[in-house]
Order: structure tokens, then sequence, then C-alpha cells
């Protein structure tokens, strides 16, 4: 299985699962669909109604406006939807930058453009090809706009990282948490979890008397409020830096 691993403004890795040629394919389908029924729907419209009633090539020029939507369906759905259109979002995937950062507009554009070669040309030949044997699984649109298509259907949940919810009016209590490392803290969050989980209180006060160890701490505070809090402090210096 491959994924891709995106590392996050706290220096945080999650790892997304990419997705190969058969979810695309089916959500290409849907898309399909979607277009084909409202072109038809389009040209059955402009067909009866006696306000385009006029000679071929106005009711031509009519169908070719109404049906302008469709050929930009694509890059307008990416756009509007944050990588996804409505055939990706019922298979839960989407679009997104190969490097983390934000994907912008002009990232979906290039994609939209390059559709011709991955598409058009040759069939769809060229795109499986690319998407069978990129590492990255990723066409020939994708690989110059710097994009990959992923799976969205499992949420990376906050609790399985070391970031912390932390309010906009968060006071942090000790600011030499900064002394400890992403990995220190990833440590004491898993064994605090744990420890949390299966009321083990002489784990909880191992790790508290270790850390206040480690930065020189003394504190009154309980075992789980400390831990808590050094926890929560890390992230608001970190996402603060």
């Amino acid at each position: 299985m491959s994924k891709l691993a995106i590392n996050t403004a706290q220096n945080v890795n999650l790892d997304y699962k990419l997705i190969g040629l058969g979810e695309r394919m089916v959500a290409f389908l849907i898309d399909g669909i979607i277009i084909i029924t409202y072109m038809t729907i389009v040209e059955s419209l402009v067909s009866v109604s006696e306000i385009f009633d006029a000679d071929g090539w106005t009711r031509r020029g009519f169908l070719g406006l109404f049906t302008l939507p469709a050929l930009f369906y694509s890059v307008i759905c990416h756009i509007l939807f944050g990588g996804q259109t409505v055939g990706k979002m019922i298979m839960k995937i989407k679009v997104v930058s190969v490097d983390g950062t934000p994907t912008q507009w002009y990232n979906f554009f290039v994609r939209w453009m390059l559709r011709i070669v991955d598409l058009w040309i040759f069939s769809p030949s060229i795109g499986i090809l690319s998407i069978l044997l990129s590492d990255k699984k990723q066409r020939v649109g994708d690989a110059a706009a710097g994009t990959v298509v992923i799976s969205v259907k499992k949420k990376h949940k906050i609790t399985s990282t070391i970031l912390e919810d932390i309010s906009d009016d968060y006071e942090p209590v000790f600011s030499n948490v900064t002394q400890l490392t992403d990995k220190d803290v990833r440590i004491i969050k898993d064994a605090f979890t744990i420890s949390k989980k299966n009321n083990d209180f002489k784990t909880l006060t191992i790790l508290k008397n270790k850390i206040c160890d480690t930065l020189q701490i003394e504190t009154k505070l309980y075992d789980v409020q400390f831990i808590d809090t050094i926890l929560k402090d890390y992230n608001y210096y970190t996402q603060n830096m």
C-alpha cells in the first residue's frame, strides 16, 4: 500500500493512503454520468423551448453556451470544493499538494489543462500508464501540478498526534517545555494516554517525576493536571514560534 507522509506545521508526520487507478476511475465515471446527464437535460430544454426557437446556428450557439459548465466541471469543482469533484466526494478521495502545502487554484488549473495529454490525445492510455508506473500514483497532470490523490476515509484524530486542543486565550504555565523535543512529547503523550486509560496511577507519578527532573520543575499540580499542562504548553509555544 503506497502512502504519502505530509509534515504539518508542528513537525508531525501524517500518513495518507495514495489512491491508484481503481477508485479514481470510479470517481471519473460518476463525474462522467453527471456531465452527460447535465448535457442531455440542457440539449432537451434547448430543443423544446420556444425561447430558442430560431435558426439552427443560433440554437447551436445557445447549446454551446449552456454546455460550457460541463467543459469546466472538473476544474471548477476542484477549486470550489478544495480538491474534490462530486465523484471524488462519493469515493472519499481528494487532490492535495504533494508537499503538504495548501493546494491553490493554479495547481488545479494545470492539472485540468493536462487532461488533454492524460485522457484525450491517446485515449486514457497515457494517464493510466503514468498512474500505474508512478511511485506516487500521479498522472502527467498531477506530476506537473505537484499534486497527488489521497484517501480521506480515515480522519486523523488529534489524539493520534502530539497536537493538543488549546483555546485562543490559553495561558502557558511552564515556559521551559521548549527544552523538550517532538519525540519526547510523543513518548510523554503515549504514556499519558495509556496510563489514564488503564488507571495506572503509579506510571503517571513516575512520568510526572521524570518530566520534573528533566525540566527542573517544582509543582503542586496533581499528576494528570501537570502532564496535561505540559502537553498544552508545548503546543502553545511550538505553534507560536
